[in-house]
């Protein structure tokens, strides 16, 4: 299998994307920050910092919408559509934060998605880290994505 973002002597290139069709894609994604129970009851509504969840969905809002600056050969694109949901997991326990986008164009938004739940993982840890150093970001990945020359996509959970 050949890597889509080398030439044929291995140099990186930006895949060029201008004879796909535009068709309808979307990406999910899917992360968590764990952390001990007394963390997660600051998460939804006691820490000094306000609104840990609704300041991490925006986060990751704004992430999604920067992709293209923040990794290298990421094709800027109208996106039309992201979504966060950010849910308390108290078996984890911890944040399950999960990203939908939707574009239409040439190409996918995997990676705004992805960049959406790091983003927005990265943030309840800021917001977090005086309560507890030791959270940890964990299980970041691509559950699903639709559209485009490859078809659809669908991890099994």
């Amino acid at each position: 299998m050949s890597l889509t973002h080398f030439d044929a002597s291995g140099q990186a290139h930006m895949v060029d994307v201008s004879g796909k069709e535009a068709t309808v894609r979307e990406a999910v994604a899917q992360g968590c920050v764990a952390m001990t129970a007394e963390t997660l009851a600051l998460a939804q509504g006691g820490a000094k910092k306000g609104d840990v969840l609704g300041v991490a969905r925006l986060a990751g809002i704004m992430a999604a919408k920067r992709t293209a600056d923040l990794i290298p050969l990421c094709h800027p694109l109208p996106i039309s559509k992201v979504s966060l949901d950010l849910e308390p997991d108290y078996a984890l326990p911890g944040i399950r934060v999960t990203a939908t986008v939707r574009t239409t164009g040439r190409t996918g938004v995997e990676m705004e998605a992805l960049t959406a739940v790091s983003v927005a993982c990265l943030t309840i840890y800021d917001m977090l880290k005086a309560a507890e150093k030791s959270m940890t970001i964990r299980d970041i990945r691509l559950v699903r994505k639709s559209g485009g020359k490859s078809g659809d996509y669908e991890v099994n959970l």
